[in-house]
């Protein structure tokens, strides 16, 4: 079976390369109302060789109250040290994947291109699609042995608050919100102190770039999704979120759609709600 795009792998495909000796596979499953929750579903059950990611201790950097969003980025040199202990090289090809949608395996797909790795895919409706499938699964944690990974910082790829502060004060720039219709609006907002959206930006929901089978919409569809706001000019886009995980959901979907140069801001809300701009 043919990957679905060179940023998505279908599931039968993935299994199909599994004990591939450049193919390493990343466990991102993370829920924010218990965050051990997904590290003791790993430890249960998870796809063979895979090694497992925390959204907190794997994924971020140290948060400042009052200064730093939810989830900011990790220095560039932590994040490289964490893949040279999950065994990762220049040379290996990534599958990443969460417990569904892929909101939070996009991050480290994010990640991974913003460090210069581009040989990673998002498993195509994650471990909820893998089981379904009847896919093999197991308890047993891979024996690791440390590699060496050169970054190539990709800078352009995240912009800052201040960045976006300016963005505001420019219609031919667009600035896109990932969160839930009902968080942009402010109409219910389940977990940063203040309600609401960055001046001038758009809602487009990260959750509507999966169909009502929880797989990705196809990239025609997330091409019509999105063809109006962005035309022509990906590079004069940026997204965000609540903390910079699900916004990279929307960046991946752009990407399939054929959009590439479209920015992330890393703080997003919970950052940007920190003081005024």
């Amino acid at each position: 079976m043919e990957m679905l795009h060179k940023c998505l792998m279908d599931p039968i495909e993935c299994n199909d390369q599994l004990g591939s000796n450049d193919v390493k596979l990343v466990d991102c499953r993370f829920m924010l109302a218990d965050t051990e929750w997904g590290r003791r579903e790993y430890e249960a059950s998870h796809i063979p060789g895979a090694v497992y990611a925390h959204m907190d201790d794997d994924l971020s950097g140290r948060v400042t109250p009052g200064v730093t969003g939810r989830h900011p980025l990790p220095e560039q040199k932590d994040f490289i040290r964490k893949l040279e202990t999950w065994g990762i090289s220049n040379k290996d090809s990534i599958v990443v994947y969460d417990q569904s949608h892929g909101g939070l395996a996009a991050r480290l797909w994010w990640m991974l291109r913003w460090i210069g790795h581009d040989k990673v895919s998002v498993l195509d409706g994650g471990w909820a699609e893998w089981c379904k499938q009847g896919l093999p699964v197991t308890s047993d944690i891979p024996a690791i042995s440390r590699s060496s990974f050169e970054g190539r910082i990709q800078s352009d790829m995240a912009i800052s608050r201040h960045e976006v502060s300016e963005w505001t004060n420019d219609d031919s720039l667009t600035i896109i919100d990932a969160r839930a219709h009902e968080r942009y609006t402010g109409a219910h907002e389940p977990i940063d102190p203040v309600a609401g959206h960055i001046p001038g930006a758009c809602s487009m929901p990260f959750l509507d770039n999966i169909n009502d089978k929880g797989r990705w919409k196809t990239p025609e569809e997330l091409r019509r999704r999105f063809s109006d706001l962005i035309a022509d000019h990906p590079e004069r886009a940026v997204v965000y979120c609540g903390s910079g995980v699900t916004a990279c959901h929307n960046i991946l979907a752009l990407e399939v759609a054929g959009f590439k140069g479209v920015r992330l801001y890393p703080g997003s809300w919970s950052e940007w709600i920190t003081t005024v701009p």
